[in-house]
């Protein structure tokens, strides 16, 4: 899969999202990225599940319009893009206590096509200062000639690019209801 110039770019510009690459081998890697949003716990679990289109990096589809994705929360359900005829699940969901955990099971991206496998979680948790805290963490690996410890950082920097996707969206959204109150 060849990334365009822009999102190779865009992977180079700052992010809100604290990453860690919390371990990596040539058989696999585990990531962990957490950021705190402004938002509870409740609307953080809206915007996770409801409004993925709104908030996942468009140059990190297939199709290039993040407006085509949808999580089905429930157990079998599909983290699925959608464009006609052409469709992709990317994970499906194995695991939904909702305000606090959505599990989600597969390869992710060029990971899909390489035949390998992984755990993507996103746990929501009161933050100290207010808000939610939202840690990604994501656990890939399966057989593969490739070493995979390579990849670790590039698909650490690529999920923290979609947490900040879902942290602004929340910041954007908490401060625009916040303005209509305002009124």
């Amino acid at each position: 899969m060849r990334l365009p110039l822009t999102a190779l770019l865009t992977c180079l510009l700052p992010l809100s999202a604290a990453a860690v690459v919390k371990d990596s081998r040539p058989e696999g890697f585990t990531l962990e990225n957490s950021a705190r949003v402004p938002a509870q716990a409740d609307e953080t679990w809206d915007a996770l599940v409801n409004h993925v289109g709104k908030w996942w990096p468009a140059d990190h589809t297939w199709w290039g319009e993040s407006g085509n994705l949808t999580i089905e929360a429930r157990a079998g359900g599909c983290f699925c893009e959608r464009a006609g005829g052409r469709q992709a699940r990317h994970l499906e969901v194995v695991f939904v206590d909702p305000g606090k955990t959505l599990r989600l099971a597969g390869g992710l991206g060029p990971l899909q096509g390489m035949g390998l496998d992984g755990t993507l979680e996103f746990r929501l948790a009161p933050a100290e200062e207010g808000g939610t805290l939202v840690t990604l963490w994501y656990r890939a690996g399966g057989y593969t000639p490739d070493d995979l410890s390579a990849f670790a950082p590039v698909v650490d920097r690529v999920q923290a690019q979609q947490l900040d996707g879902l942290v602004r969206f929340l910041t954007e959204r908490h401060a625009g209801a916040g303005a209509k109150q305002a009124d």
